[in-house]
């Protein structure tokens, strides 16, 4: 019988084999569609990775990846390997190429106040003050090696007297990009070695003009920033306050302006999206651009009927894309979306179908290309997934939908319309929310609700207005555009308003693990890239990494980079600051990542002028701020958490955190259990990367040049 048994189950799974191989060898067509993927998960690869790896790595697996396919050609399945390894490898390589070539100098440490001059490159006006980038960078007590290429800084008042492209002067705090606020969460220092900024600060009083920009040699990025910088004056002086704020947003990028308050509405409604120039966008400007352009040559019988009006149309839609693109500051939700329209457009150029999922993976692959560290961010991911997610529907519909179209009346095309925004708004919802959740920690329930408004309004109403205002600009007419256009902001502010206001409007949820959302987002890839039934396993991945989200178990304290500030998790789950005044915007990171609105009153904790004792987890914490507490708490302790340094014999607790170790390796995360404790740092989690500064690597470099100048 157990003989028969294992017979059986072995005939079952050989079965279950050759029904897979069948079905994969049916979907020959769709094997390129996971080419893009293969490349995104190198890059993810390299990313991942714990410390830098070798420079020829990348490249020389890559060749002998293709060299292997090369060689097995005639093996079908061997070649398939090959290939996705070379696609994999290939990945890898773009993600070190790209780090090498943006390589810059990061200063070690806080340095100031200090002397500092630099060419502004763009000038951001924010709720309060300006945040302003230069390069051509001059700092006081740095040599030109060690001086980074872009320095970032906030100036409170004086730079509304500047353009970009002049050369200003000031006296700033400086301080490297900051480490993640705590271990996993966003990587602020990654992301500014990507932008080439090596030292952020302010500004400690109004800057001075050192050289006004006298136009000499073209420098084409300067000018068009200054293009972009006067239409945003432009703009946001045709209105007052935040309607003024999002016209500029929705036209040229700029969204620092939008106060605070407007910007919680949106998110909370499920409109923040509006407010970043991406797909809908391009996409109401090159279809409008399109239908209008068509619209009128059609006018003309001779050209119509003699003429590829069509192919016209889309040649002036994509010419349009290209301007906006570069009006819009040519961010990387921007750049991607152009790939996207422009690949659509030639599409149509070329007498192809202009919506498919190929020609969405390879737009892909071509923002991949330029900008590889973009898979890391919300946007690529959100973006890219909820466009997957829209064609595979249309392709499952599409010809349900054309059914429904034929012979219909006005009142079932509007009904269709209706349904069409209902179906489009909740995919778009349902495959972005796991990323919203991941790296904002929220859900708005009632986006559905604010979109079936806000969107139509945006597309009917704002986005027409914005292209007459671009087209009415050159003649200084553009308030006669602009004004009816902050009508419909103003009412797409309402709306958001409105629908954050309704109760349980947005549900805050902890920290996913990036297993969950690795789970997730290949189970949506399952589900929209195949077309058989075997499509459906991926509801199972999906529904294995959502069913990870709730046994998600938080840390139980959380200690900033200075030792200054830290979070205690009491026993209903909700963080008490030891500071509600100090490193508010760390703090805020740790709140939300814990799904908490607002911190509580400390609770449970025993302090004096020198520490405090805590009790979790069958552990004895003390958090020491002063010398003198060393040595009683290194004897009562089990872990010592101190903004000062402790010395070698404090030997009884399970760990030491002092001020060494958290110079070295950031913000901290402790579990707490009877059995133990766990830790996590920033660098343990980060790695030794390139935009991962070494503190004591820098000390020692600096005691070196001392040492040689004396």
């Amino acid at each position: 019988m157990r003989l028969a048994s294992v017979a059986g189950q072995r005939q079952y799974l050989l079965g279950g084999l050759a029904r897979a191989v069948e079905a994969f060898g049916a979907e020959r067509d769709r094997w390129p569609l996971w080419l893009p993927v293969l490349f995104g998960g190198g890059i993810l690869a390299y990313f991942a990775l714990p410390a830098e790896p070798a420079p020829w790595l990348g490249g020389s697996a890559t060749l002998i990846a293709l060299g292997l396919a090369f060689t097995i050609r005639h093996r079908q399945f061997a070649l398939i390997a090959a290939l996705a390894a070379a696609m994999l490898a290939a990945g890898f390589a773009t993600a070190q190429l790209r780090t090498a070539l943006v390589a810059g100098p990061v200063i070690a440490g806080k340095l100031g106040p200090v002397a500092l001059e630099g060419r502004i490159v763009s000038i951001d006006a924010l709720a309060s003050g300006h945040r302003v980038l230069l390069d051509h960078v001059r700092i006081a007590r740095l040599t030109e090696a060690e001086t980074p290429r872009r320095v970032r800084i906030r100036v409170m008042k004086g730079a509304d007297a500047f353009r970009p492209g002049d050369r200003v002067a000031m006296r700033a705090e400086l301080n490297p990009p900051p480490w993640a606020a705590a271990p996993g969460s966003y990587d602020f220092a990654r992301n500014a070695w990507f932008q080439g900024i090596g030292a952020v600060g302010f500004a400690r009083a109004a800057p001075k003009l050192a050289e006004r920009d006298a136009g000499g040699a073209f420098d084409f990025p300067i000018w068009l920033e200054r293009l972009r910088h006067d239409i945003t004056r432009r703009i946001q002086s045709s209105a007052s306050g935040d309607v003024g704020a999002i016209n500029a947003a929705l036209m040229t990028g700029e969204q620092g302006a939008i106060s605070e308050h407007t910007m919680q509405v949106m998110r909370d409604s499920g409109l923040a999206h509006l407010l970043s120039i991406s797909g809908v966008h391009f996409a109401l400007v090159a279809g409008l651009l399109f239908f209008t352009i068509r619209f009128g040559l059609a006018l003309f019988p001779t050209l119509a009927l003699r003429y590829p009006i069509k192919k016209w149309a889309a040649a002036a839609a994509l010419l349009g894309a290209v301007a906006y693109l570069l009006i819009s500051g040519a961010s990387v939700p921007a750049e991607r979306s152009f790939f996207m329209i422009g690949i659509v457009l030639f599409a149509v150029m070329i007498d192809r179908s202009a919506l498919s999922m190929r020609l969405i993976a390879w737009a892909a692959v071509l923002v991949l290309l330029f900008e590889p560290e973009s898979v890391t961010g919300p946007s690529f991911q959100m973006s890219f997934g909820a466009v997957c997610a829209l064609i595979a529907t249309y392709e499952t519909l599409n010809k349900k939908f054309r059914a429904w179209r034929e012979n219909a009346g006005i009142l079932r095309r509007a009904g269709l319309y209706v349904v069409g925004m209902l179906l489009t708004t909740t995919i778009a919802t349902l495959a972005t929310a796991p990323y919203s959740v991941y790296h904002f920690n929220r859900l708005a329930l009632y986006g559905l609700a604010a979109n079936l408004f806000a969107i139509p309004l945006t597309s009917i109403w704002v986005m027409p207005w914005a292209i007459v205002a671009f087209v009415l600009m050159p003649f200084g007419l553009e308030p006669w555009a602009l004004v009816p256009m902050g009508w419909g902001t103003d009412a797409v502010i309402r709306v958001a308003e409105l629908v954050a206001g309704w109760p349980g409007a947005v549900i805050l949820l902890y920290a996913m693990p990036a297993l969950a959302l690795a789970l997730i987002t290949v189970g949506l890839l399952w589900l929209c890239l195949w077309r058989r039934a075997w499509r459906r396993a991926g509801v199972a991945l999906i529904a294995a990494g959502v069913a990870m989200v709730p046994f998600v178990r938080p840390p139980d304290l959380l200690v900033n980079e200075s030792g200054k500030v830290f979070a205690l998790r009491g026993e209903d789950g909700a963080l008490a600051l030891s500071s509600q005044r100090s490193a508010k915007f760390e703090t805020g990171i740790w709140l939300r990542r814990n799904a908490q609105a607002d911190a509580v009153p400390l609770r449970d904790v025993n302090c004096d002028d020198a520490s405090c004792i805590w009790r979790s987890g069958g552990q004895v914490v003390a958090l020491i701020s002063r010398p003198e507490a060393i040595a009683e708490d290194c004897i009562n302790a089990t872990v010592v958490v101190s903004q000062v340094p402790v010395p070698r014999s404090c030997r009884r607790p399970l760990v030491v955190i002092d001020k060494w170790s958290l110079w070295r390796e950031g913000a901290h995360a402790l579990w707490l259990s009877p059995d133990g404790v766990r830790i996590e740092s920033v660098r343990s989690v980060a790695g030794d990367r390139p935009w991962i500064r070494q503190p004591e690597k820098a000390a020692r470099e600096r005691r070196s040049r001392v040492t040689s100048t004396n």
